[in-house]
Formats: structure tokens, sequence, C-alpha cells
């Protein structure tokens, strides 16, 4: 607790800058994976090479996938630019997968309904399947923003800033100490994302009646 006093003002910095790229990745991600996902679900024959190509992203190393976008123009002249590309890729299959999954998986009798009712595609949409896959997307939400508090840290390797500084300072010098300032308050901030989105997601699944 001592070192976590004494790194106080940093610390309160660091964690501004890792929620600020953490929230801005998930943002881009969420704005792309969202509507792809509803967009295969339309177009089926697509969701098997595009899920795959999210999933190849996954399972790149953090580091390395870091060090593949340096040489990239425009991105490796901002080390926070770069940061927030690379995480929005690893956010990026969890939102794509679960939104896909999530309206797939509606009773198909509910939207014959609704289009025996008259409702136009972006109704059924709206009104039918996104508030029955609601509690899936919101679970592919809360494991992308686990896993973009977790790899954000790994963005101090490039200078993108983070709780990774204390870090990486503290492996550096063998400061078990500072590895620990930097350590806590990132896995404090994962597991808060988990418990507020966990809490969301239970408000949003539908209970049979």
């Amino acid at each position: 607790m001592g070192v976590l006093a004494q790194h106080g003002d940093e610390i309160a910095r660091l964690t501004f800058e890792h929620l600020w790229l953490t929230l801005s990745a998930m943002l881009f991600a969420a704005a792309i994976g969202l509507p792809l996902g509803v967009m295969l679900t339309r177009r089926p024959r697509w969701a098997g090479p595009v899920i795959g190509f999210a999933n190849v992203v996954q399972t790149v190393p953090s580091l390395a996938f870091f060090g593949l976008l340096l040489p990239v123009p425009w991105l490796g002249e901002n080390a926070a630019r770069l940061a927030i590309v690379a995480l929005t890729g690893y956010a990026l299959l969890p939102i794509l997968r679960n939104t896909y999954t999530g309206i797939r998986s509606v009773d198909p009798q509910l939207v014959d309904v609704a289009r025996a009712m008259g409702m136009t595609n972006r109704q059924r949409l709206f009104k039918v399947e996104l508030p029955m896959a609601a509690s899936v997307i919101l679970a592919g939400l809360r494991t992308a923003t686990v896993t973009c508090v977790g790899v954000a840290t790994i963005a101090a390797a490039i200078g993108a800033g983070g709780l990774g500084e204390l870090i990486f300072r503290g492996v550096a010098s063998v400061d078990n100490g500072l590895v620990l300032a930097g350590a806590i308050p990132a896995a404090l901030l994962a597991l808060l994302a988990d418990a507020l989105l966990g809490l969301l997601e239970k408000k949003m699944t539908v209970r049979p009646a």
C-alpha cells in the first residue's frame, strides 16, 4: 500500500490514460462489430471467413501485433493511435461473434410472427432480434472490455502510456512494488468493468414468462 500511496499521482494519470485507450478502442470495436455482426446474419455465407479473420487477429501475440503495426504509415507516427487500432482488433472478435450468434439464436417463430404482423426488416431487427439477443451481445462486450483492459498494459511498450508503464519500469528495475503499482489498478479496472457489465447483462436477459 505504501508503493500505491507513493506513486498516487502517477497512478491516477496512468489510469486515466489506460481508460482512454480502452474506451476509445471499445467504441471503435463496437461501431465495427455490431453492424458487421448484424450484416453477417443477413449473409451467413460470409460469416465463416469474416469471423475466422477476426479470430486470427485475436491469436496474434499482443506485443508482436503492436510491432507489426509500427511500420504502417499514419499509425506508426502516433503511439496512442497505434495502440487503439491494435486494441480494437483484439476487442472485435467477441463483439462480432456474439452479435452474430445472438441474433441467429433468436427463435425463428418470433421472427415469422413479426413478419406476419407487417414489420419491416428494420423493425424486426430493433424490436425483436436485438432485444432478444441483447444479453448475448452484452456478454461479448463484457469479454471484449476485459480483454482490452488487460492488453492495454502492453501499449506502454510502444510509448502509448497506461498502467503498463509502471509494470515495464518495475520489471526493468526489478522492483516488485512498481509492478504491483501498475498491475493492481489494472486488475481492479478489469474486475470493475466485468462486474458492471455483468449486472447489465443480467438485467437485459429475456426470461420466459
